[in-house]
């Protein structure tokens, strides 16, 4: 499915229509993995990068790939070494 948007073209002479495609793509999957609305997995996809391109996204905006607690975690690892 393709769904257009209508950008000023001195925008998209900035970057190139190509760069500005990829980067919706992305700040969409992203928005989309914030909202809880797709997996990770799903949101990477969307994106067009693999799993661990994605989480390096999600790290450089903020947003963190583990749900889970810090105590939360600590118990994980205890768990692990026992």
């Amino acid at each position: 499915m393709q769904i257009a948007i209508d950008l000023p073209s001195d925008f998209v002479a900035f970057c190139g229509a190509s760069q500005v495609q990829k980067e919706i793509r992305i700040s969409y999957a992203l928005w989309l993995y914030q909202q809880t609305r797709v997996t990770l997995s799903k949101a990477a996809q969307l994106a067009g990068l693999d799993i661990y391109e994605f989480m390096s996204v999600c790290k450089a905006n903020q947003v963190p790939t583990m749900d889970i607690s810090p105590d939360e975690l600590a118990q994980e690892i205890a768990g692990l070494s026992a």
